[in-house]
Formats: structure tokens, C-alpha cells, sequence
């Protein structure tokens, strides 16, 4: 199909003149172009784009013919008549300036190959010189109405009633016959003609004609605006031999033409709209066959207002028609009603600010060769308004030079684009896009990648000289307007091949473009010989001998053949018409051509399989078989003749035929043939006869052989069955000889596009199962559906319809008294696009009760990813129709799609995801066919499909009462926590929230910021020193009133902050309700996560739950289940666990810093604890620099060994020292997770003055076994974590699990020195006191490998039994407490380094261990596995931190 590219191209007269021109007229192959002013008749060149020459009339000739008004040349383009306004008809020789007249030539630069031409190819590359001579005129007595040329003669009409029929040679008296109007008998149709009603005809007179070559008559508009059809009945035309048809019921034609190749008349009217009328073949009468018109929906305030039609053109393929109206405007359509564009709307009608432009008026208009160019002539009044001048200009205007705008105002050039599917529909085009335009091919292959690189390598791509701004003074290619146009202008993913410029200029123009299936070779042929390409080499391959090239000419189209271009051709040399085949692989030279003879010229050639089919003139359809030959060096291809079919019977005329195409399609599938046979063999031919689509196949009604049975060489094809009409208004059609059993719906159909009228698909219909087939079943079903592109490519396997869209840009960048075209018109583009058309299909088949070929088919379709949106539209589509349909619907589709879809399993999910595309007013009505929404929200939970039933709750809280929309969040909320969905956590909060809020009669208030929620309650508690010394129970209260204080109503809506605390607390208890569960269940890791990801305050929760549920009764069971939750290996007894040389302390050192970045965090725990001093080397504190650099209380002093001697130690946070362990073994647990990111970095960080040290065989294997009895490292940071919050709450008994987990001694003696609190209940004295005596005895007999750490534990264990009741004094603490800030210090940013001055006073016992709050922001969110490492990193440095001092 044609698209607009570019902007439009204004040619001006080099010769000035105060005479507009109004009338062009092209010659017969569009080389040449008369145009018409009052006095002046120019010819043009079409390439070069030039005036040739002029002649102007003489004021004594202009006075006695009058004025010049239309124009038309002779079929040979020797001799132009001229029709004037007093009634003559001027006749003009046309001559030519002889071999060595040329007006313009190339100019090659030295050096260039183009130079050594032979001197007779020149003609084709530059305008030639002619020169125009008057003949003796001829005077009508009349004026003259229209001019049609014929073959030897020219026909005029005249207003007097009369048709005048004039030799074009013999123009004297004797040459010329006059036939009256009136006795042409004109009726309905040809049968009725002798006695049916005849028009009166008195006083009327032809206003408008065009002979219609294929039709074999005259298409004419009466001036009465009436339309009819002149048929002479015999070769001559003479009066008694015409007879006319008339059109019922019009009255108001304006003008017309007529389409040759699809036998159509286009008659405009003065309504605005184009009927296009058919000739029915039987009768003779005029038909409507469509309308051209546009329609409200997309012109709304324009549509009616167009004026009448002025004129219409139909392409030089007769594929599309331009249509402008007396108001101005272009639209252009395609052959049987398909709109493509319209200058009317849009970007062409309003400028970027909104503001109307009036549109272009056209006085004249004509395509150029190949219908790669429109030439138009504005409006005199259009010209004159754009070109006013100032009046005190004009007196500087004469000394200058004259100006562009005071030449002769110009002719625009619009650009068009076209599919190669209007010249030459071969089979592999129809599977790839492909469009050309004069110099250049567009092809939709290839990724976007290779895409973006072709457009940078050609930067023509972009912005091409001719596609470029006719500007009167070109921008300054720097400037930011250029760049900016080349960005906007690129193509979006066209793959752009400049057609080699050698090939055209001799050439041009390109009349058939082929690509190969693939997509990675095309083919062009000019007028004279053709040229190849190749996307993977990105070169051109051309004729090496520029004579053969020369000497031939592609007449029946292109085609590839494996590796082979196949080509229908006439040889100037041999003077016949061929088939040729040249190897792609090898140079371009008849040498490696397999040439076959053809005795009749081909009009067209395609390709299927192993086969080629030609038409040619004759009317003859001719089958070659292909065969490649390797036997010589050149692998040659052998063409044979196989088959004959004469189709002169049933075709008028050669050139109606618009495409020919071989398919295994048949009618009864899968009947006579097995399926496999079927798809390979060419079971019939396929004929586009104007629009008629024909199928011949082959008949099998006779005897049958059997394949064995005949020997290979002697198989006879079987002949053909008479034609059958399957459509009419046909365009194209699509065909695959792929074959694949899981998709046969899909690629054993033929698919058409027929206009106006969308797509219509040829589907075959199989019984299911292999079961009979029912007797009644056709074998197929022709199904028509719309579509919103226009057709181009059909992709068969997945179920997608390619095309081509216009896009537009608009430039306002010069705006003035003369807007340039660029204002007037925006730039054009051709922007790929693709459909779904699936939904169609399933949708026509269940309306026509097929349901079972239609769930063959989606299931078939069922793995495509856009499935689910292909149900999605057909749900839609279905109940947009229904539901807003006025009158009440007899038999409603929408439960059998309903039904339908439930066969599949997205069921659930697509009518959710339909509904919620779809207004409310809608959903009763969807919900009525599919179902209750609260079933489908119980099925979808019942699936496990949560996302799904989340939507599902959006529809119940607009359909039902707040109270049933609770209920199922409620639901939904509770299977959301238990399976860990953090998100949909986090939407049902907010949802049950807005519910709460929903309830309210007023309005919600406005939430204010320090408003605590479940998810935010901790804001209140950044940069919040808590003094550790408190109670639990006073921090308790102060929370509760805290919150009372908080949520107190600021303004007058009480009611809605007590429901909203009600909804907190609603929201609350399902959030402890489920921790509780967790921890009854032992699930701490689960616990974690929850509240890191939800934001719940678990050190709060654990601190009111100390007493009850968090409490551990088994503490064997819980450790067990702890090792399986974090996936950490039971201990295995280290050999030499006992005398481990790593009792010396420079050892340790040197190990701690090689494993600084090891996962070996603190694999040295075992060994003993005293022995090195705190000191010993700056490595030491090598694992501070990580975590301590931000702290506000960091002692620098302290720090400065640190930082000179571990530069770049920033992740080594793991490396848990064994001196003083004491210090920090409490945990600071977001130390550990703050700085988490990079584990295994290089081992090359070990100090130089220790490297030398080597290690013993016993030392190795004891750094192997502990290293065997670690877990993995974020598991070790999550127990860290954990420990620490449990420690804050004063959870002393999980404490002692997880110490034990992490063979962690300091842990477990820290524990049991706070057990001697007077606080801690007994109860939770005793716990412990049984639970390490459990643990013991569990590990002398089922896990050896705690041993060592429980006998290193001994001391604690028996201070613990020995302990009584009564007060212990503080000084039991001071080797814990006094040079550590401890607790929450080190949560976020405090460091365990050495403070004597914070020991100041005395510890009061329990303070230390049981904050009762955790603010929820200090450790926001341990690592996990939906949270990496260094999230957590940054979000410590967000929260700010907060003290817990000591007093």
C-alpha cells in the first residue's frame, strides 16, 4: 500500500510569468508531464524533476482561441492536444532534439567507472531536449467539456450535446465524425435496452469522461450529474453502434475515473463522497460496489463539510486512489475502500497550538512514474495568499535580484512509499514486510539493534537531500534545528537499503522489489536489467557487463528460489520473453543463467516449493518444476515445463489479473489426502481476477494412482476443476506452505484483505479426535473480521498481522506572512505496526456455534505470550458491544465466552484483569455470565493465586458492603503472611486501612505525619536517646500513651480517628496474631523476615510476650528446628581441638587478618579466650573501620591505629576476634548486616610483616573443620540479628538457643550473669537451668560435636546451679559492662571500642538487657532473601541513631 514520506517538494518555474498554472496532464509512461496556464503550455521532466520547454501563445493567437484548459497526449507521446476556451482543439508535435540534444547531463567525477559508458545509454540519465510546433488547429464551434485520448483516435465532448470523434493524424474535415447525445439510448441494464425506460437527454451533454480499456467503454457524468457508461458494440465507434447504461437514483456526479486493472468506476459526487461502481457481467448494469467516504467517527467536524469532489486518481497500479474536494485536502484510499490517509485531521489540519490551517486547495493533480511521486497544483488563490508582499518592498524588489516567490509559483511533489505487494505479490513477500520507494527499500527484518546501526551508518536515512526542506535558506547543518530534525526523523525500526545509485540513475525508475523469505536478500528490477542485495554483506551486486544489462527487461515480476532469483524477462537481443534463474552466490552474468523460452509474455511469476507458476498474456497459466543441478562448477538450476492450463474462457482481459499464487489449500481437507501429503503438494492455484478470488484445484475425481506404483520421471499431475469463486473485493492473499500439526487451523488457512470490509480468513474445520467427520460440517468456514492497520504480512504461527501506519511530526519552526510547505505540512513518516487477530477468529467461530474447532484452536495458540490478552479482548470486545447495545439481544455471546474461557486456566485472572479495564457500570452485567465475584475470589485462594484474588477484592469493595470486602481482605491478608507475599502484605495494610477510612460518613482526614501506623509507628523514635535504666514496664506505658497522645483528634472529626485507630488495631492484632504462630511454630527465620518486611515493632511485641509465648519449652526440639530454618550443619569434634596450637596469641592474629574476608566469621571461638591482650596488633581493629566510621561517638584517638594501617578494609566485618569477644558478642547485629555487600573479596589484605608465616598441617585442618561447622554467612548475620532483638527484649531463653547455635560462649555467660537479676521470674531461671541440662544430655548422646562447646561453657553452667535468689552485688559486672556501650548502641552507629570514661556509676542489673521497645526503625530490615546486603547498609545511615546510654 502507498504511505507518505517526508515532506512535500516545491518545483518553481524558472521562467517568470504572472500565469498560474491549473491543469497537468502526464503522458503515457509519466516520463513526461504538459502543464497548462492561460497562454502557456510547459513540459516537465519527471527525473530530473525540470522544465524541458515551453510554448507561450501569441496575444493575437490567445484572443482568437482563448484561453488554454486542458490538455492530453497522444498514446506514443508524439503530439499533445490542447482544448481552449473559444472551442478549439490546438494540436502540438512533440520533437525531439536528436541524438546529441541533451538539456541536462550527469557530470561524473574523474576516475568513476560510469564514465567508459557506450555513448547509447546516455538518454538514460539525463533530460532530453524537445521542442513543441503548432499544428493547424481544428474550431468545435463549442465549448469543450473533456478530451479523451484513444489508441489512433481523440474524443471530444462539447457542450452543444455532442461527442466528436477526430483522427489524430488525419486532422483536416475528412478525419472527424460528430455523434449527438441524444441518440445514444441509454437504460438500466443491456437486456432492457431495446424497450425499458430510456433517459431524456434533450439539453444535456457530457461534463466529464475516461475510457475504460479493460471495461471496453466510456465512464461519463451527464451534466445533469447523473453517471453512466457508454459500451460501443462494435470496434468502431459510431452512433448507431453505442449504447449507454445509467446509474439509479443519483443525481449530483462531479466527476470521474476508472480503475483498468480491477474493472471499477470511481464517480465523485457533489455530497463529498466517491461511488464506486462494477459492471455486472450478465446483465450489463451498473453496480455499487463501495463507497469512499469519511466517517464521523474519525472526522467529526469535517466530514460533511468537504464540499463536492473534485477530482480523483487512480495510481499508475491502480492499487490506491487520491480524492481532493472543492474545500482542499488529500485522501487517499485503497482499491476497495481501505482509508489510509487524510490531510483533513490531525497534524495536517491544526498547527501544534491548536490553532486550524486552512487546507491546501488542488486545481490539478497527477501521479508520476510508478506512482513514487504526486504532482500537484495548488489553487491560484492558495498561491497569491501565500506570496503577498508588503507594497513599499517592491521598489527595493527591482534592484535585487527576483526572488524564489516571484517566479512562477511551483508544482508540489508529495513522496510515497509503496508495498511491493501492489506490483509484484510473490509468495515471500507476503511473509515480510517490504516497502519501496524511489530510491530506497524499507524491511521489517533484523533486530532493532542492527536496525539503529544501519540508520547511523547511512546518514541519508534520516533526513535525505530530497526528502529535505525546500527552505529559502537552508539551516546551518551545526545548529541545534538540524540535529533536532534528524532525531525526530529517524525511522523507528525499518531496516533502510539505499538502492544503488549506479543501478538508478540508469534505471530508474524501481518497478519490482522481491525479497526472500528469510528476509535477508531482496531484489530490485528498473527498467532495464536488476540488481541484488544482501543484508549480510551489505553490498549490491550489478550486471558486470552493463550490455546485458541493457539488453533485457523484467516484464512478469521477481521472485526468489532457494539461492536463486528467479526472473521473467524479455531479451532485446534474442527478441523473446524468458525465464531466468541466476545463482545469488555467484557474479551477475548471463554465463550462470539457466535461461528457459517462453512463447507468450509473462505478466506474472511466483513461486511455491519446488515450483514456479507464470501468467501470461495469453491468458495461460504455465507450472515449471525447479531443480538445482551441482554437476557442473556453477550449480546451475533446470527449469521443466510440467503443466498447461488455459484460463481464456473464464478471464475478459490479461491485465485484470492481479496475483496468481499456487496453495496447498483444498476444499474437502483431510478427506482424500493425508494431512502430511496435503501441506506439500500444490493442490491448487489461486487467481485474483479484479477482485474476484478464484480457485482452481486439482481434480481428483477420477481413477486414483498410487504414488508406489509410479516410477518418479513419469508422474502426470492431475488436471484442474473449473474455477470457483471464493470472495469478491479482494486485495491480497496470504498463503503458507509451512506445515506444522500443532497449529494446522492456523497454517492451512487462506487469508484475505478486502478493503473496507477488514480480513477475511479461508479456516479449515477437522473433526476432533479423528472421528467421522459430521455430513453436514463444511470442510471450511470463511470468516470475515476488522482489524485496525492495514494488512502487509501475515504471520501464520503466531497469530499476528504485520503492516505499515503514517505517522506525522509537526514543524513549527518559521511561521510569517508566507508560511513555508514545512508549516503547512507536516513531516511524514511510515511507522511499522502489528495486530492481534485471534480474538476475532475465536469469537466468529463461537458465534456460529463451532466451540470445538475454536477450543482446537486456542489451544493450539495457548503458548503464544500475549494468550492471556488475546482472552482478555474477546471478553471485552464482547461485552463493550453487549452491554451498552440499546435494544435487548436475543441470543448473548457473552456466557458462551465465558463458558468458553473457563477451559483454560488464566479463567480467573482475565476476567478480573477485563473487568478492571472496564467501567463499573459494566460489571453486573460481566458478573451475571461468569459468576459471583466472592466465588471467584474463594477459587482463586484456593489456587494459591493471591495476585489474582487481590484484584478480585478491588471489584468486591465497589459491589459489595464494606463488611464482606473486610471479611475477604481479612482472608486474603492471613494467606498472604503465612506465605510470606511482602508486597501484597504491604497493599493489604494500606487496602484495610482505606476500608476503615471508607466506612466514615465524613470524608477521611488527612492523615497526619506523625500519625503512628503498623508500618510507621517508629518515625516517632529516630534520634530518641532511651535511657536503658528504665523499667520494662515503664517504657510499656510510655509507649501506650504515647499512642493515646498521638492519635488524639487534632480537629472535629472524632469519629474518624477512632476508626482509624480501631482499623490500626484491627490490623495489629492479625499482625501479632501471626507472630505469635510464628514463634509457637519455632520459625524464627520467618519471624524475621516478617518483621523486617512489614515493619512490625517485634522487640515491643517480644517484650509484652516475654512471660508467654516466647518461651521456649523445648530447648533440644528448638534448636534442631533453628539448624534446619538457617540451614547450618551440626558440629563435627575437631581433632585436636584441645591442644590446638592456636592457643598462641601472634598465630591468631596473623590468621584473624588472612580470614578477614572469609565466611569464617568467627571460626575461632573454640580456642581460648585470655590470652592475647587487647592490643596486640592494630589488625585488631581492622573490623571497625567498616562500621565505625560513621559513629558520632567514635573516639578518634582510638581509631587512628585503625585507619592508617587497613586502608580499604571497609567489608571486613566478620572477622569476629577472639580477644575480645566480650566486648561486642551482644551483637550489634546491624553492625554485622550493615556492611554485608561483599563477602569473598581477595584474599590479599594480610599485613606484610606477617605474610611470610606459614601454617602447620594441624593448624590447617583445625581452620577446615571449623570452617565445616559454620553456616552459610547470611545466615550467621540473620542469628546475629536475631539474638541482638531477643537480647533487647529480654528474651533470655532464645538467647541461650541462639548462643548455642552460634557456639557463641560469651553469649550463653552474658545470659547467665543476667539471670541473677531479681527481675527475671524464676520460672525463667529454671527454663534455662533444664533446657542446657536437656541440650547436654542430647549431645553426650545423639551430636558429639556441642560437647566441646558446653564443657567450655562448664563454669557458667555451674554458676548458674549453685545461684540462689538474693541479690547479687554489681560488681559481678564490671568485667561485661564498663568499657562497652551496650544494648542498641551498637545497633546503628556505636562502636565497641575501649570508653573508660562512660564507666562511670553503677549498672542497676536487668536495665541493661530488657529495653521493653524496639524501635522498628533501628534494625529496619535484616538481610534476607528479599533483602541483599546493602540495602541494609543504607538504610542504617538513613535512620539516624539513637543512644541507649548507660546511668
Amino acid at each position: 500500500m502507498y504511505f507518505l514520506t517526508g515532506w512535500p517538494r516545491r518545483l518553481l518555474c524558472p521562467l517568470r510569468s504572472e500565469e498560474e498554472p491549473f491543469h497537468i496532464q502526464p503522458s503515457s509512461h509519466r516520463f513526461y508531464f504538459a502543464v497548462l496556464s492561460e497562454t502557456q503550455l510547459s513540459i516537465w521532466y519527471s527525473r530530473p524533476s525540470v522544465l524541458i520547454v515551453s510554448y507561450i501563445e501569441s496575444a493575437k493567437a490567445a484572443t482568437q482561441f482563448g484561453f488554454y484548459q486542458k490538455a492530453e497526449w497522444k498514446p506514443d507521446d508524439s503530439m499533445i492536444a490542447v482544448a481552449t476556451a473559444k472551442g478549439y482543439i490546438l494540436l502540438f508535435d512533440v520533437l525531439g532534439g536528436g541524438d546529441d540534444k541533451y538539456l541536462y547531463e550527469p557530470v561524473y567525477p574523474k576516475g568513476s567507472p560510469r564514465v567508459k559508458i557506450n555513448p547509447g545509454y546516455k538518454e538514460e540519465q539525463g533530460a532530453p531536449a524537445l521542442s513543441l510546433e503548432m499544428k493547424k488547429p481544428v474550431d468545435l464551434e463549442s465549448p469543450i467539456t473533456s478530451l479523451q485520448s484513444l489508441q489512433e483516435d481523440l474524443l471530444v465532448c462539447t457542450a452543444d450535446g455532442y461527442l466528436h470523434v477526430l483522427h489524430w493524424d488525419g486532422l483536416g474535415s475528412n478525419g472527424r465524425k460528430a455523434i449527438c447525445l441524444t441518440t445514444i439510448p441509454f437504460s438500466l441494464d443491456l437486456q432492457t435496452a431495446r424497450g425499458g425506460p430510456s433517459l431524456d437527454l434533450e439539453g444535456v451533454y457530457i461534463r466529464c469522461m475516461e475510457y475504460g480499456m479493460t471495461l471496453d467503454g466510456f465512464a461519463v457524468v451527464l451534466s445533469d450529474g447523473r453517471l453512466g457508461f457508454i459500451t460501443p458494440l462494435s470496434n468502431t465507434i459510431t452512433a448507431d453502434q453505442l449504447q449507454g447504461v445509467w446509474a439509479a437514483d443519483v443525481t449530483d456526479g462531479t466527476c470521474v475515473a476508472v480503475n483498468n486493472k480491477y474493472r471499477l468506476m470511481a464517480f465523485g459526487c457533489a455530497s463529498g463522497s466517491v461511488l464506486v461502481y462494477m459492471i455486472d457481467t450478465t446483465t450489463g448494469s451498473m453496480q455499487l460496489s463501495h463507497k469512499l467516504e469519511l466517517t464521523p467517527k474519525h472526522y467529526p467536524d469535517i466530514y460533511n463539510k468537504t464540499g463536492p469532489v473534485k477530482l480523483i486518481c487512480w495510481s499508475p497500479d491502480y492499487s490506491v486512489a487520491m480524492v481532493t474536494w472543492e474545500c482542499g485536502g488529500l485522501s487517499l484510499w485503497s482499491v476497495f475502500g481501505a482509508h489510509l490517509i487524510c490531510t483533513l485531521g490531525e497534524d495536517f489540519a491544526y498547527r501544534s497550538d491548536g490553532t486550524k490551517k486552512d487546507p491546501i486547495k488542488i486545481s490539478s493533480m497527477s501521479w508520476g512514474a510508478e506512482g513514487y511521486h504526486l504532482w500537484v497544483l495548488p489553487n491560484k488563490p492558495e498561491r497569491r495568499r501565500q506570496e503577498e508582499q508588503p507594497h513599499d518592498q517592491e521598489v527595493e524588489m527591482e534592484t535585487l535580484p527576483p526572488s524564489p516567490s516571484f517566479l512562477q509559483a511551483g508544482i508540489l511533489q508529495f513522496h510515497f512509499i509503496k508495498s511491493t505487494l501492489t506490483v509484484n505479490p510473490c509468495t515471500s513477500n507476503q511473509e515480510q514486510v517490504l516497502l519501496h520507494g524511489e530510491d530506497r527499500l524499507y524491511l521489517t527484518c533484523g533486530d532493532p539493534t542492527q536496525v539503529h546501526s544501519t540508520c547511523d551508518t547511512h546518514p541519508h536515512t534520516h533526513l535525505h537531500p530530497r526528502d529535505g526542506s525546500p527552505l529559502q535558506h537552508p539551516p546551518n547543518p551545526n545548529s541545534s534545528l538540524s540535529q533536532g530534525l534528524s532525531t525526530l526523523l529517524g525511522h523507528k525500526h525499518w531496516h533502510i537499503v539505499q538502492i544503488h545509485s549506479t543501478y538508478l540513475e540508469s534505471n530508474w525508475p524501481i518497478r519490482f522489489a522481491a525479497i526472500d523469505t528469510a528476509g535477508q536478500y531482496m531484489a530490485v528490477a528498473g527498467r532495464r536489467g536488476f540488481a541484488h542485495y544482501s543484508l549480510f554483506t551489505r553490498k549490491w551486486k550489478l550486471f558486470g557487463n552493463i550490455t546485458q544489462e541493457q539488453n533485457m527487461t523484467v516484464t512478469g515480476g521477481l521472485a526468489w528460489w532457494n539461492d536463486f532469483v528467479v526472473v521473467a524477462c524479455y531479451s532485446f537481443i534474442d527478441q523473446q520473453e524468458q525465464l531466468r534463474l541466476y545463482l545469488r552466490s555467484s557474479n551477475l552474468d548471463n554465463a550462470f543463467a539457466s535461461v528457459t523460452k517462453l512463447h507468450s509474455d509473462t505478466l506474472l511469476l511466483n513461486v511455491f516449493r519446488d515450483m514456479i507458476i507464470l501468467f501470461r498474456a495469453d491468458c495461460s497459466i504455465c507450472l515449471y518444476s525447479i531443480e538445482k543441478r551441482n554437476d557442473s562448477p556453477n550449480p546451475l538450476a533446470s527449469v521443466e515445463l510440467l503443466q498447461e492450463v488455459s484460463m481464456s474462457r473464464y478471464i475478459p482481459h490479461p491485465a485484470l489479473v492481479v496475483s496468481v499464487t499456487l496453495t496447498s489449500v483444498r476444499t474437502e481437507t483431510g478427506i482424500t489426502l493425508k494431512a502430511q501429503q496435503q501441506a506439500c503438494t500444490a493442490e491448487s492455484i489461486m487467481l485474483n481476477l479484479a477482485g474476484q478470488l478464484i480457485m482452481l484445484q486439482r481434480d481428483r475425481s477420477g481413477p486414483q494412482v498410487r504414488e508406489k506404483e509410479t516410477p518418479a520421471n513419469s508422474k502426470k499431475l492431475l488436471p484442474f476443476c473449473p474455477p470457483v469463486v471464493l470472495a469478491q473485493c479482494v486485495e491480497n492473499v496470504w498463503t503458507t506452505c509451512r506445515s506444522n500439526r500443532k497449529k494446522r487451523h492456523l497454517l492451512e488457512a487462506l487469508w484475505l484483505s478486502c478493503g473496507e470490509a477488514g480480513m477475511k480468513v479461508w479456516l479449515p474445520l477437522f473433526p476432533r479426535d479423528h472421528r467421522k467427520p459430521h455430513s453436514f460440517l463444511s470442510r471450511r468456514i470463511m470468516l470475515p473480521f476488522h482489524i485496525n492497520i492495514y494488512p502487509l504480512a501475515v504471520l501464520f504461527e503466531d497469530a499476528l498481522v504485520l503492516g505499515a501506519t503514517n505517522e506525522t511530526v509537526l514543524y513549527d519552526g518559521l511561521q510569517g506572512s508566507s508560511e513555508p510547505l514545512e508549516a503547512l505540512f507536516p513531516y511524514c513518516t511510515v511507522e511499522r505496526t502489528s495486530q492481534i487477530y485471534l480474538h476475532h477468529i475465536l469469537r466468529q467461530l463461537l458465534v456460529r456455534n463451532l466451540g470445538e474447532q475454536a477450543l482446537m484452536l486456542a489451544q493450539s495458540c495457548a503458548s503464544l505470550p500475549y494468550f492471556p490478552h488475546v482472552m482478555e479482548l474477546m471478553v471485552h470486545v464482547v461485552l463493550e458491544e453487549e452491554a451498552t447495545s440499546r435494544e435487548p439481544i436475543p441470543d448473548p455471546l457473552l456466557p458462551t465466552v465465558a463458558k468458553f474461557i473457563t477451559e483454560f486456566p488464566l479463567f480467573l485472572q482475565t476476567i478480573v484483569h477485563c473487568a478492571r479495564k472496564t467501567e463499573y457500570a459494566l460489571w453486573n452485567y460481566l458478573f451475571a455470565a461468569v459468576g459471583n465475584p466472592k466465588d471467584l475470589f474463594e477459587e482463586c485462594l484456593m489456587a494459591q493465586d493471591l495476585d489474582t484474588a487481590a484484584s478480585y477484592l478491588i471489584i468486591l469493595q465497589n459491589m459489595e458492603v464494606p463488611a464482606v470486602s473486610r471479611q475477604h481482605a481479612t482472608l486474603l491478608f492471613n494467606t498472604a503472611l503465612e506465605q510470606g507475599k511482602w508486597d501484597l502484605c504491604r497493599h493489604m495494610i494500606r487496602f484495610l486501612k482505606a476500608i476503615g477510612s471508607g466506612e466514615m460518613e465524613t470524608p477521611p482526614p488527612t492523615p497526619s505525619t506523625q500519625e503512628p501506623s503498623s508500618t510507621g509507628g517508629f518515625e516517632f523514635f529516630r534520634h530518641r536517646s532511651i535511657s536503658l535504666s528504665q523499667s520494662a514496664d515503664s517504657i510499656a506505658v510510655g509507649k501506650f500513651n504515647l499512642q493515646k497522645t498521638l492519635s488524639m483528634p487534632t480537629g472535629p472529626s472524632v469519629k474518624g480517628r477512632d476508626v482509624e485507630c480501631a482499623e490500626n488495631m484491627y490490623i495489629d492484632m492479625m499482625l501479632w496474631r501471626h507472630a505469635r504462630h510464628l514463634l509457637e511454630q519455632v520459625r524464627l527465620r520467618d519471624l524475621g523476615c516478617f518483621s523486617a518486611q512489614l515493619g512490625f515493632e517485634l522487640i515491643g511485641w517480644l517484650c509484652r510476650e516475654r512471660n508467654r509465648v516466647a518461651r521456649v519449652d523445648d530447648f533440644v526440639s528448638a534448636l534442631k528446628k533453628l539448624h534446619k530454618d538457617f540451614l547450618w550443619p551440626f558440629p563435627v569434634i575437631p581433632v585436636g581441638s584441645l591442644s590446638s596450637p592456636l592457643r598462641n596469641g601472634r598465630c591468631r592474629t596473623v590468621l584473624s587478618t588472612r580470614l578477614l574476608k572469609s565466611q569464617s566469621a568467627d571460626s575461632l571461638l573454640n580456642s581460648d579466650m585470655d590470652t592475647a591482650p587487647p592490643q596486640a596488633t592494630p589488625s585488631n581493629h581492622i573490623w571497625l573501620d567498616g562500621i565505625g566510621q560513621r559513629s558520632k561517638d567514635m573516639d578518634t584517638a582510638s581509631s587512628a591505629p585503625s585507619n592508617q594501617n587497613s586502608p580499604q578494609t571497609y567489608d571486613a566485618f566478620l572477622s569476629l576476634l577472639t580477644n575480645k569477644v566480650e566486648e561486642y558478642s551482644i551483637g550489634s547485629a546491624t553492625d554485622l548486616t550493615e556492611t554485608s555487600s561483599v563477602v569473598d573479596g581477595d584474599w590479599t589484605m594480610v599485613d606484610e610483616n606477617s605474610s611470610t608465616l606459614s601454617l602447620s598441617q594441624a593448624e590447617l585442618e583445625h581452620i577446615s573443620m571449623e570452617l565445616a561447622n559454620k553456616g552459610p554467612h547470611k545466615s550467621q548475620v540473620q542469628l546475629r540479628y536475631l539474638l541482638h532483638i531477643f537480647m533487647e527484649a529480654g528474651c533470655l531463653e532464645w538467647c541461650v538457643v541462639i548462643g548455642l547455635i552460634l557456639r557463641d560462649a560469651s553469649v550463653i555467660k552474658q545470659v547467665i550473669s543476667f539471670l541473677d537479676s531479681p527481675e527475671v521470674p524464676p520460672e525463667t531461671v529454671q527454663s534455662v537451668q533444664n533446657g542446657l541440662l536437656a541440650v547436654d544430655a542430647w549431645a553426650s548422646t545423639d551430636c558429639q560435636g556441642y560437647k566441646p562447646f558446653l564443657n567450655l561453657i562448664q563454669p557458667q553452667l555451674q554458676q548458674l546451679m549453685e545461684s540462689t535468689a538474693e541479690q547479687v552485688q554489681p560488681e559481678a559486672f564490671q568485667p561485661i559492662s564498663p568499657n562497652s556501650k551496650l544494648g542498641g548502641s551498637e545497633g546503628l552507629g556505636g562502636t565497641p571500642l575501649t570508653r573508660p570514661e562512660d564507666s562511670r556509676g553503677v549498672v542497676s542489673p536487668l536495665g541493661l538487657a530488657l529495653p521493653s521497645l524496639e524501635p522498628a526503625g533501628g534494625f529496619s530490615r535484616p538481610p534476607s532473601e528479599d533483602c541483599p546486603a546493602e540495602q541494609t547498609e543504607e538504610q542504617g545511615e538513613e535512620e539516624g541513631a539513637y543512644d541507649c546510654t548507660l546511668s
